[in-house]
C-alpha cells in the first residue's frame, strides 16, 4: 500500500478520497487554485500545495503542476478523481514518465474508450451489444443524412467525442436532419474540438442503466447496475442501485457484457460501462446497447458501495499498488436499495441555471451519507462545477430506501444560494418515480410542476415573523406590560411581495400572528406548535434575512425596521415606534431646525437601542413622547411640521 499520494482535484469528490485514505493511514497531499486556499479538501489533507490562479486551465489542469506538486511532497501516486485530468492519456504518461503511479487506467484503455465511435467498434469485435447506427469517418452532410435514413428515423445525432450532452441532437424526421447536424457538429467543435459525429437509432422509452466494472488488468468483474435514467439535459439528477424491474437474466447478460468491455481492453481499477436499454417491452435481456464507457470512478459510486459493502477507493488503491483483484465474483452480492440526489446551488425554477453565493447554513441529517466538499460560510464559486454535496440512503427495499431520501432531504439545510432542493424532493415524491417507472424523459415531461419554486404557507410566513422580530430568540421582554398585551409590527420580503405582519403577546411563549386575512397561534417552547400543533421548523439567520426551514427552506428578508419606519413616515413627516419599547432619550424640543438623518429620540427594544432619526429636512411641530415611556409599536414620537 502507499504510505502517501496526491488528490489531483477538489471538492467532494477529494474529500471522498482523503476519508477512505486516513482508515487505510494513506497520507494526503492536497492541490488547490487560488481561489480554493481554504477550501474543506485543503483542510483535511496532510499537506496542500498551491496551483495558482482560478480557472482549471490555470490550476486543476496544469498536469506539469501537479507532477511537480507530487514529486516535491514526496506522493508515490496521484488520484485523479473524476472530471479535469482524470480521462487524460497524456496526464496518464506523464505521471508514469515521472516515476509515480497513476491510480487508474492505461492511457491505452483511456484511449480505447475516448472516442464513442472507436469504442463502439471496439465492443462490436468483444460481443457487446451496440446501438444500430453509422460511426465511419465519412462526415457529409449528404452521406449523413443517407446514413439517417437508412438506420431509420428518430435518430440521434451525437458527438464521438461528447460527454455532458454536449453536441447531440434528437432528429425526429428528414427535414430537420440537417439544421441538427449543423448544431451538433458546432457545438461539439467548440466542446471538444473535434466536430466529428456518429448517428443512432433513437431508442423510444430509453432508460440509462450502468454496470460497475473493476479490473486489475488482466481480469474484471462487476459490482452490478445502478440506474440513472432520471436525468435533465443529459445529465444526471438522481441515481439508485439496483435497477428497478431488473431480471436475474437480465443483470447477468449485462454484467457479463461489461466484463468483456473491461477485458478488452486491459482495464484496471474502477470504471462504468454505460448502456442505453429499451424500456418498451420491459427489461429484456435482449434490449440493452453499449453507450460508452468511463475510465474512471464515477460521481454516483456511493449507491454502489451501500449495496455491495465495498469501498471502491480502497479497491482502486489497492490494485494500483499492486495487488490483484480483492474479490471475485462469486464473492459479490447485492443487498438493499440505495439512492444518491445531487444537491446542486442552481435554480430549477429558471432552467436549472447555475447559482453562485455563500452558503450561510449548511446542516445534513443524522442517517444519510452525506458527500460533500463545502462547509457553511464558503463560497459557491462561479469557477467550478456548482455541486453542494450527494446524499446518500440505503435501505433494505426501495420504498424504505426511497422514504429515506425524501426524509433525508427534507430535513437537509441549506441557505446562502438558490438550490435545487425543492426540485429534488417534488422528483423523490413523483408517483412515477416511486412506482420505479423511470425513463431519460420522466422530468422533461413534468419538468413544470418538478421545478416550481416552493410557496410559504400562511404558517410559513408567522414563524418567520417570529423570528425576524426574535421573539424565537426571547428578544421581545414580556409579552405583557401591564396586564395589556405587547403587540409588535414585523415586515417580511418573500422574493417581490412585502408581507406585513402584526403580532400580539399572550403571554408563556405564546403569540397571535395576523397576516393578511389569516391569523394564527404560535408558541415557541423549545419547538414550534401552531395552532395547537406540533412542527418541525427550525430558524437559521444571516444578515437582514431570516430562513425558516421546514421541508423546505423558505428566505425572507428582513427589512431594517428603523429604515421602513422611517419611510413609512418621510412624507407625513411623523416618526413612529417601530416595535414596543422603552424611549430611552429624546433630542428635539417643538420648533426645532432638523436635517435629514439627525438623531431624534432612541428607543430601546428586543434588548437593542435603536436611534430613530429625521427622514427628511425640516422643524419639530411637537414631540410626543419622553425619556421613560413605553411605547408600543406605531406609537408617533416626533411630528415635523408639513412641508
Amino acid at each position: 500500500m502507499f504510505q502517501k499520494i496526491l488528490i489531483a482535484n477538489r471538492g467532494e469528490i477529494a474529500c471522498r478520497v482523503i476519508d477512505t485514505c486516513r482508515r487505510l493511514g494513506v497520507r494526503t497531499v492536497a492541490v488547490h487554485s487560488d481561489v480554493d486556499a481554504r477550501a474543506r479538501h485543503v483542510e483535511m489533507a496532510d499537506e496542500a500545495v498551491s496551483l495558482g490562479g482560478a480557472a482549471p486551465a490555470e490550476s486543476y489542469l496544469r498536469g506539469d503542476a501537479i507532477i511537480a506538486a507530487a514529486q516535491a511532497t514526496g506522493a508515490q501516486a496521484i488520484h485523479p478523481g473524476y472530471g479535469f485530468l482524470s480521462e487524460n492519456p497524456d496526464f496518464v504518461e506523464a505521471v508514469e514518465a515521472a516515476g509515480l503511479v497513476f491510480i487508474g487506467p492505461s492511457a491505452k484503455a483511456i484511449r480505447a474508450m475516448g472516442l464513442k465511435d472507436a469504442a463502439k467498434a471496439l465492443m462490436e469485435e468483444a460481443g457487446v451489444p451496440v446501438v444500430p447506427g453509422y460511426q465511419g469517418e465519412g462526415q457529409e452532410p449528404e452521406a449523413l443524412a443517407r446514413e439517417a435514413e437508412a438506420i431509420g428515423y428518430p435518430v440521434l445525432i451525437k458527438a464521438v467525442a461528447g460527454g455532458g450532452g454536449k453536441g447531440m441532437r434528437k432528429v425526429e424526421a428528414p427535414k430537420d436532419f440537417a439544421d441538427a447536424l449543423d448544431a451538433a457538429q458546432s457545438e461539439a467543435q467548440k466542446a471538444f474540438g473535434n466536430a466529428h459525429v456518429l448517428i443512432e437509432k433513437w431508442v423510444t422509452t430509453p432508460r440509462h442503466i450502468e454496470v460497475q466494472v473493476f479490473g486489475d488488468g488482466t481480469s474484471a468483474v462487476h459490482l452490478f447496475e445502478r440506474d440513472c435514467s432520471l436525468q435533465r439535459r443529459h445529465q444526471k439528477v438522481i441515481e439508485e442501485a439496483p435497477a428497478p424491474g431488473m431480471t436475474p437474466e437480465m443483470r447477468e447478460a449485462m454484467g457479463n457484457a461489461a466484463v468483456r468491455a473491461a477485458e478488452a481492453i486491459g482495464y484496471a481499477g474502477a470504471g462504468t460501462v454505460e448502456f442505453i436499454v429499451d424500456a418498451s417491452e420491459g427489461l429484456r435481456a435482449d434490449r440493452f446497447y453499449f453507450m460508452e464507457m468511463n475510465t474512471r470512478l464515477q460521481v454516483e459510486h456511493p449507491v454502489t458501495e451501500a449495496i455491495t459493502g465495498v469501498d471502491l477507493v480502497e479497491w482502486q488503491l489497492r490494485v494500483a499498488s499492486g495487488e490483484g483483484l480483492p474479490a471475485r465474483q462469486d464473492d459479490l452480492g447485492i443487498t438493499g436499495h440505495s439512492f444518491e440526489a445531487r444537491l446542486y446551488a442552481e435554480d430549477a425554477a429558471a432552467g436549472f441555471l447555475p447559482q453562485t453565493g455563500t452558503l450561510t447554513h449548511l446542516r445534513f441529517p443524522e442517517g444519510a451519507r452525506a458527500e460533500t466538499g463545502v462547509r457553511a460560510g464558503d463560497a459557491i464559486s462561479p469557477w467550478y462545477d456548482p455541486m453542494i454535496a450527494k446524499l446518500v440512503t440505503h435501505g433494505p427495499t426501495r420504498a424504505t430506501a426511497l422514504l429515506a431520501l425524501e426524509q433525508a432531504l427534507s430535513q437537509t439545510q441549506v441557505a446562502g444560494t438558490v438550490t435545487n432542493l425543492a426540485f429534488l424532493r417534488r422528483l423523490a415524491q413523483h408517483a412515477g418515480f416511486r412506482a420505479g417507472e423511470v425513463d431519460t424523459g420522466l422530468i422533461d415531461r413534468d419538468v413544470e410542476a418538478l421545478a416550481a419554486r416552493p410557496v410559504p404557507c400562511s404558517r410559513t410566513r408567522a414563524i418567520a415573523a417570529l423570528a425576524a422580530l426574535g421573539l424565537d430568540q426571547g428578544q421581545g421582554g414580556e409579552a405583557l406590560h401591564l396586564w395589556v398585551p405587547l403587540t409588535w409590527q414585523a415586515q417580511l420580503l418573500w422574493g417581490d411581495e412585502e408581507i406585513a405582519a402584526r403580532v400580539t403577546g399572550l403571554g408563556g411563549g405564546r403569540y397571535r400572528v395576523a397576516i393578511a386575512e389569516t391569523e394564527h397561534e404560535v408558541t415557541r417552547d423549545g419547538g414550534w406548535h401552531v395552532d395547537g400543533a406540533r412542527v418541525g421548523a427550525e430558524i437559521g439567520r444571516a444578515e437582514g434575512v431570516v430562513h425558516v426551514f421546514w421541508g423546505n427552506v423558505y428566505s425572507f428578508a428582513v427589512p431594517d425596521p428603523l429604515a421602513v419606519a422611517a419611510a413609512a413616515g418621510a412624507g407625513s413627516g411623523v416618526v413612529e415606534a417601530p416595535m414596543p419599547g422603552l424611549v430611552k432619550a429624546v433630542y428635539v424640543t417643538a420648533g426645532a431646525e432638523v436635517a435629514a438623518g439627525d438623531r431624534l429620540a432612541v428607543l430601546e427594544a428586543m434588548k437593542m437601542e435603536h436611534t430613530l432619526t429625521a427622514a427628511r429636512d425640516g422643524t419639530v411641530a411637537e414631540v410626543l413622547a419622553a425619556a421613560g415611556d413605553q411605547v408600543e409599536a406605531g406609537a408617533p414620537l416626533v411630528r415635523l411640521e408639513e412641508e
